[in-house]
């Protein structure tokens, strides 16, 4: 069954195959080595959807560095964000350290907002943004801005490479937009 067959993701339209998403991950990749190699940095993935997207980077990251992972979440399966839940923070110290959040994509941006500034909070010597894609959009928290971007969107419901549409589709290797 393709991802248009599934009746939930009905007229999914493939925006980015699997080697389009893997040439932005180089790049960012590139651009991450080039600012961190030499800082032995804490990325955390930001779960459920950064999952995905920071397991594809880790490898191309050919430095030191040390891995943990944040949850917070403001939309828990449905198709738009509500009031930001954290169900687990960093077991890593992360006072004075530089750190690279990563997640799969910057939509409106206040969950990644509330991350960063939590981190700052607690003492992190530095914060950087890592998405895959970053929507493009007038909505967007003008706190936050991606520092490291892998592709950009239209302003439509997307799913792929870590970002889900009801809880389906993180698993696809492209991205896809569905109209809802």
């Amino acid at each position: 069954m393709s991802w248009d067959e599934a009746p939930e993701l009905q007229g999914a339209e493939q925006l980015y195959d699997a080697a389009a998403v893997s040439a932005a991950l180089d790049r960012m990749a590139t651009q991450i080595t080039e600012r961190y190699a030499q800082t032995r940095p804490l990325i955390i993935g930001v779960m459920i959807g950064g999952m995905i997207p920071a397991g594809q980077l880790l490898p191309r990251l050919d430095f030191p560095l040390e891995v943990d992972y944040v949850h917070a979440s403001r939309y828990r399966n449905r198709t738009s964000g509500g009031e930001l839940v954290w169900h687990a923070l960093p077991s890593t110290p992360i006072e004075g350290r530089d750190l690279i959040v990563v997640d799969d994509i910057l939509d409106e941006g206040y969950t990644l907002a509330a991350i960063l500034e939590s981190f700052r909070s607690a003492g992190a010597r530095s914060v950087a943004s890592a998405a895959l894609v970053d929507k493009r959009h007038d909505r967007k928290c003008p706190e936050v801005h991606g520092d490291f971007v892998g592709l950009e969107v239209a302003d439509r419901y997307v799913f792929g490479a870590g970002m889900d549409y009801r809880g389906l589709g993180r698993n696809a290797a492209g991205i896809y937009a569905i109209d809802i």
